[in-house]
């Protein structure tokens, strides 16, 4: 739920999903990147954090908005690794971690049309939008056909 990028315009480091992607891409059992004080449940269990959730087991289908910057990687690569989930996350396809971790292990991708406004911890709706375009990244078919019948804006490109 949490995406931890830095927004020098005003000093905030964490930001969370707009909750209608999370209700369009379904119900989730685990979100590992919760904030502590979240205005919306985005999974049944959720690690913050305290908690650390990349160092945590993860079970089902699982949510994630990592952390973005240096560490998006390895959260990416956890989730490739589990194979049940969908990761929000900017569309840097162009970098090693998104070679390695999305072009050759992902089912699919939606690339969203447009750039989101992500939310403050308090709710509120961030009064700019993103710092770049983002995408929807799929790990095992039912994630894809999650994406497929989504009815979010973008371009869904399948991989596997």
């Amino acid at each position: 739920m949490s995406n931890r990028f830095a927004d020098r315009r005003d000093g905030k480091d964490e930001w969370l999903t707009p909750p209608e992607i999370i209700r369009a891409c379904g119900h989730f059992d685990l979100d590992p990147c919760a904030p502590i004080v979240r205005p919306w449940p985005t999974a049944d269990r959720h690690y913050t954090i305290e908690d650390d959730g990349l160092v945590q087991p993860w079970a089902g289908r699982v949510w994630l908005n990592p952390p973005y910057g240096r560490e998006t990687g390895k959260w990416l690569q956890k989730l490739a690794e589990h194979g049940n989930g969908i990761a929000l996350t900017f569309a840097r396809t162009e970098t090693n971690m998104f070679f390695s971790t999305v072009w050759d292990r992902a089912d699919a991708i939606l690339f969203l049309r447009g750039r989101l406004r992500f939310h403050r911890v308090d709710g509120t709706l961030a009064p700019d939008t993103a710092a770049a375009p983002s995408c929807l990244i799929a790990y095992g078919e039912p994630n894809v056909a999650a994406l497929q019948a989504a009815g979010l804006k973008g371009k869904l490109v399948t991989l596997r």
